[in-house]
């Protein structure tokens, strides 16, 4: 049985117009990403910490099943590496390593 409204055969070739509202395309900066996962979901928590500011807020909160997160990776290594042949490699040392998407220590409590 050939069904067309199938969202998860990419080679359907069907066509999604996509809508972005004015306030989503001001977008939100963040510098943190805590994420967590059940065996239903993975959470995305996006946050953004400051110097000497001892408190973060969550400003998004993305929830996505196992397959989705895979499929988000894929896409962002896919980018990342057009972004590296267009602009070169992305340094991970200096600013960009005192804050930011890394792994917290062994221990670290995050609030």
């Amino acid at each position: 049985m050939n069904n067309n409204n199938n969202l998860d055969d990419p080679g359907q070739g069907q066509q999604i117009n996509i809508e972005l509202g004015e306030k989503e395309a001001e977008g939100i900066y963040s510098n943190l990403a805590i994420i967590s996962h059940s065996p239903a979901e993975f959470v995305i928590d996006f946050t953004r910490i400051l110097p000497g500011v001892p408190r973060a807020r969550v400003h998004a909160r993305i929830v996505m099943t196992p397959q989705h997160a895979r499929l988000l990776l894929n896409a962002l290594e896919d980018n990342i590496s057009k972004y590296e042949r267009q602009y070169g490699e992305i340094p991970l040392n200096g600013a960009a390593g005192a804050f930011g998407f890394q792994m917290p220590d062994a221990g670290e409590k995050i609030h």
